[in-house]
């Protein structure tokens, strides 16, 4: 199975974020690097660098006020007196619509949305690695290939066109989905990430040209709680385009299954011929964040599912974070693919 991974991911090392009024250590490590690398070889997959596509494909779905503040902000922040390490806001606009600040710290507060996505001085050679890493793995299946797996890190669900949260920065899922229709796909993306891929809804949401599916813990006592209800459908021109299906939290693997014939069935209504699966591995029952209880075993089933569209797979990472059974987890799912 092909696979890309670009090493350069590795730099972006965020120390803490906050849960609950707690500052925590982070638990997007460059570690998940390694295991994860060793688990995708572990399913045969043989890894390449991925080429630079330039800033075009990420301009596509992110503004470009939003792409100079990833770029410029660190270094802006270090001039500020007494400033953290890392950017994290600490006040945020009550609208999208509400003035845009001159200042480094309202611009934090504009540009991201919680304080998950602490921005250091690597955050956006990584993440643009990422994205690269993604368009990689979008132009192989544009090429035909049948399977990929895009090793992206920092993940991507969580980021809208204009706005950072959750660990993510530049939404590599929706930047993949964005490469393939200009390819001349009909994509359709596929979140099992057990957090709702709010910025991907977000960033497709008054479209009807791709399609969101979104399997996850129900946000109604989970992040990203604004996001990911079932009656959030798409608007004009998108309405019907987007499809919210949470779980109660710690469904295991039969009903995520059934849930899961869903999705498929509305991905195959919208004649979609590629998927983008938001691949988060956080949905296992050793997940730290424990919202939902599939199994190893049960992984493999998801991707067997999933191949047996019979339609080209791009494989984009998103979550699953340091567990003995993280690596597992996502051997077992490159399996099924490639078994499916």
């Amino acid at each position: 199975m092909k696979a890309f991974l670009d090493d350069r991911q590795r730099a972006h090392d965020p120390k803490h974020f906050m849960a609950n009024g707690t500052r925590l250590p982070n638990p997007e490590v460059p570690q998940r690097v390694e295991i994860l690398k060793t688990a995708a070889e572990a399913a045969g997959c043989a890894f390449e660098a991925p080429g630079d596509a330039g800033l075009g494909p990420i301009a596509a779905v992110h503004t470009a006020e939003y792409l100079t503040f990833l770029r410029t902000i660190h270094a802006r922040w270090q001039r500020i007196e007494g400033a953290s390490d890392e950017v994290i806001p600490n006040v945020h606009p009550a609208s999208r619509t509400d003035s845009y600040p001159r200042s480094a710290v309202g611009q934090a507060g504009f540009h991201q949305a919680d304080t998950a996505c602490p921005i250091s001085g690597e955050t956006w050679q990584a993440a643009y690695r990422s994205a690269q890493t993604a368009i990689a793995g979008a132009d192989a299946v544009a090429k035909g290939a049948r399977a990929v797996y895009a090793l992206c890190r920092p993940p991507g669900h969580h980021a809208f066109a204009d706005l950072a949260g959750g660990f993510c920065f530049l939404n590599n899922s929706g930047i993949a989905a964005q490469r393939l229709l200009a390819r001349g796909l009909r994509p359709a993306i596929l979140d099992v990430d057990v957090h709702h891929g709010n910025g991907t809804q977000g960033m497709f949401y008054a479209r009807g040209d791709v399609l969101t599916v979104s399997i996850h813990a129900d946000p109604v006592r989970f992040y990203p709680f604004f996001w990911g209800h079932a009656q959030e459908r798409g608007t004009g021109a998108g309405l019907g385009a987007n499809l919210n299906l949470p779980l109660a939290r710690g469904t295991g693997d039969e009903a995520y299954l059934a849930t899961l014939d869903t999705a498929l069935e509305r991905i195959a209504d919208f004649d979609a011929d590629a998927i983008v699966v938001a691949l988060g591995l956080d949905a296992h029952e050793d997940d730290p964040f424990q919202g939902l209880a599939v199994t190893t075993r049960g992984f493999t089933r998801i991707a067997a599912a999933i191949a047996a569209t019979g339609l080209p797979l791009l494989c984009v990472q998103e979550g699953g974070y340091v567990s003995d059974a993280l690596g597992g987890n996502l051997t077992a799912f490159l399996n099924g693919i490639q078994g499916g």
